[in-house]
């Protein structure tokens, strides 16, 4: 599964007739730090920063890009503060298909290739899959066409009765998991896009006979909560790991997550092992 362009478009959503002073307040409260903390961190003085956010002082565009990175705004909110604040956006947002960009999506590519056979997916800011290795595709096995049709949205398919839920052995508690994983972005992006996809994953019934929480073996000591589920008669299970770019200066590049999973257990590392080099061999065969 290859590198596709996102048709989701998440658009600044701090508006600018608000004003950066309040803007910056609420992140400053949201981060739980004093103006005196801040000043500090940004060099400066808690009387400005106070003037700042009562908009009896203009800051300099240095100073809003300055204070955002202490309060460690998010890309696209850096722009729309900029943009409350009288200037022009500092991030730039380029379309994933963009030239530009081959570079990256070639780096990508090979990346979560590189970590077959087990399961790796990159997402954008809504969780539309841009692209996934054969580790997933083999998980998505079974599932109805009509929830693999572009735009292929990772939380749909997992949480979807028809999707993998129903093969999640420990549904309410990954459940719970994806959840709040989703309400502390929207919380951070204010996206009004993922919010809509949140109200409707958090919609989908659960199975009622699905346990409250599904206990591994004894002789598995699970390091994190892992993600259980039925493959082929077969249950494996998995840890999963975010990873974003550090220090984006492009929004769509910020907005990017590569999750790995990993096998938590030695069952699943030798079955998906061999049925990677099954596969190989078929490959060889044809």
């Amino acid at each position: 599964m290859t590198i596709v362009a996102s048709g989701t478009t998440v658009s600044p959503t701090a508006p600018a007739a608000q004003g950066v002073g309040p803007l910056l307040r609420s992140w400053r409260e949201r981060r739980r730090i004093s103006q005196l903390e801040l000043a500090l961190r940004a060099d400066s003085s808690a009387r400005h920063i106070s003037f700042i956010e009562t908009g009896r002082s203009r800051p300099s565009e240095e100073m809003v890009l300055r204070l955002a990175e202490h309060l460690e705004v998010p890309v696209r909110e850096r722009n729309a503060l900029l943009l409350a604040a009288g200037y022009a956006p500092h991030y730039r947002q380029t379309p994933l298909d963009d030239p530009a960009l081959g570079p990256l999506r070639e780096g990508l590519e090979r990346l979560i290739q590189g970590y077959e056979p087990y399961p790796a997916l990159v997402v954008d800011a809504t969780y539309d899959v841009v692209s996934a290795n054969r580790g997933i595709t083999m998980l998505l096995e079974g599932v109805p066409e009509r929830l693999l049709a572009a735009p292929l949205n990772a939380m749909r398919l997992t949480l979807h009765p028809e999707g993998l839920a129903p093969r999640i052995r420990n549904l309410r508690e990954w459940r719970g998991h994806l959840l709040a994983q989703m309400e502390r972005q929207f919380a951070l992006h204010r996206s009004a896009a993922l919010r809509e996809l949140y109200e409707e994953v958090a919609a989908y019934p659960v199975p009622r006979s699905a346990p409250e929480a599904a206990e591994p073996p004894a002789q598995v000591p699970y390091f994190a909560l892992p993600l259980r589920i039925e493959h082929d008669g077969r249950v494996l299970s998995f840890v999963s790991s975010i990873s974003t770019f550090n220090t984006p200066m492009d929004v769509t590049v910020a907005e990017l997550a590569i999750e790995t999973f990993l096998p938590a257990d030695p069952a699943t590392v030798e079955y998906l092992h061999s049925s990677w080099a099954g596969e190989s061999r078929e490959a060889w065969r044809e």
